[in-house]
């Protein structure tokens, strides 16, 4: 049996990151497999903390981690560390004397506890004065059902995190509504307001991106461009001299680091940098997951056997989330840049050759298993190969990212 392992991402209300939750699926169903929550969560911890490492998954950030009743009483959480995880009741879980033992437990050891898709009921009293955080569905509930949670749960000492939440508009009514975490993919869509002029400085990034995927690539011209930026100079510098290249010898000249990184390696760090400018105003999980999906689509084609372009491959993934960015149609977003036909075709048309790779990785993000493992099938792509690409792109991002070069 394959096994994926993934993660969602988990706000504060100033869209800050506060934690991921992670889930482990096998590639069979997309459920637990066997609906089996305790064989899942076993191998959860053992595939996330023996095989994988939690770092990899979560950064510094918290890991929301599920754990069934037979969990809570065999204390497996106890050998977690308690600065890192944070213990979520899955809602089947029933409040017998044992379970609130277990729970009383893990709050003097210092742990904080969290309630899965929670709805009020008679006998749930104890496991809500212990509770730290508890997680509120907004697909599975009404907007009158949410309020009427959170009315009940008013003078309790509890913080609340609303669950799903996979627009902006849903942000903004949980936000309201005064729930202090949101988890979903929100952040990934354009808020789409109104109709609004693109501002100058995000006019300008947009140009350079144009000038860097142009077929007539001119290296001293995009010297001219990046030489009288001194941000975009220290960048490059940055970017040339960090781990990931491994120079022996310390590059300190512009030219030399273009014609170190060639055509490729410039298209590549000119796109990451600006794709950070234009998100610079959103969420910042919006580009680590643009520079997580561009990495994935690099190595996802270096997997298959269908001899794809890996950079055009990498350009796709990174520019994914330009709606979001940008708050506009992907379609006038590709009228201002000269892309290949089959990035185009993947981003505004959801068609293509190179579509199949976006798909999948989307498919992964949401955890949609059964769609993600057909895919990956039509790319000749095996699971191993799909978390082991993950797993690094993870690990790329945070490199990158941490050598603020994006």
């Amino acid at each position: 049996m394959e096994i994926f392992i993934a993660r969602q991402p988990i706000f504060n209300r100033s869209k800050k990151l506060f934690g991921y939750e992670l889930l482990h699926r096998s590639n069979r169903d997309n459920v637990f497999p066997g609906t089996d929550g305790d064989r899942a969560t076993s191998k959860l911890l053992v595939n996330t903390f023996l095989n994988i490492g939690l770092g990899t998954l979560v950064s510094s950030k918290w890991a929301f981690i599920n754990f069934t009743e037979e969990h809570l009483l065999e204390k497996t959480a106890l050998n977690l560390p308690s600065d890192k995880v944070i213990v979520e009741v899955l809602e089947y879980v029933p409040p017998t004397p044992a379970i609130i033992e277990a729970c009383t437990e893990l709050k003097k050891k210092g742990y904080i506890l969290a309630l899965d898709d929670f709805v009020f009921a008679d006998g749930l009293e104890p496991l809500v004065e212990l509770a730290d955080i508890i997680k509120i569905d907004f697909q599975e509930l009404s907007r009158d059902e949410v309020q009427e949670e959170t009315r009940r749960l008013t003078n309790k000492k509890v913080q609340l995190l609303a669950e799903k939440i996979e627009t902006y508009a849903q942000f903004d009514a949980a936000w309201k509504m005064g729930f202090h975490f949101f988890q979903g993919y929100f952040f990934s869509q354009p808020e789409m307001l109104k109709k609004k002029a693109i501002p100058s400085a995000k006019i300008v990034l947009l140009d350079l991106l144009a000038e860097v995927n142009k077929k007539d690539f001119n290296l001293e011209k995009i010297e001219k461009i990046i030489l009288p930026d001194v941000s975009l100079s220290y960048k490059l510098l940055r970017y040339i001299n960090s781990a990931y290249y491994y120079l022996l010898n310390e590059v300190t000249s512009i030219k030399h680091a273009l014609v170190y990184l060639g055509e490729s390696g410039v298209r590549q760090f000119v796109s990451l940098v600006a794709t950070s400018q234009l998100s610079a105003d959103k969420p910042y999980e919006l580009i680590r997951t643009s520079i997580t999906r561009a990495r994935l689509c690099e190595l996802l084609a270096d997997c298959s056997d269908q001899n794809y372009d890996s950079s055009e491959m990498f350009l796709m993934g990174l520019f994914s989330l330009l709606g979001a960015m940008l708050d506009m149609p992907m379609a006038e977003i590709m009228e201002r840049l000269p892309l290949p036909v089959d990035i185009k075709k993947a981003l505004v048309d959801q068609s293509g050759p190179f579509y199949p790779y976006l798909a999948t990785i989307i498919a992964y993000e949401n955890g949609d298993w059964q769609s993600c493992q057909n895919l990956l099938e039509t790319i000749s792509v095996s699971p191993k190969e799909m978390l082991q690409a993950y797993m690094d792109s993870l690990t790329w991002t945070d490199k990158l990212t941490n050598e603020k070069t994006a």
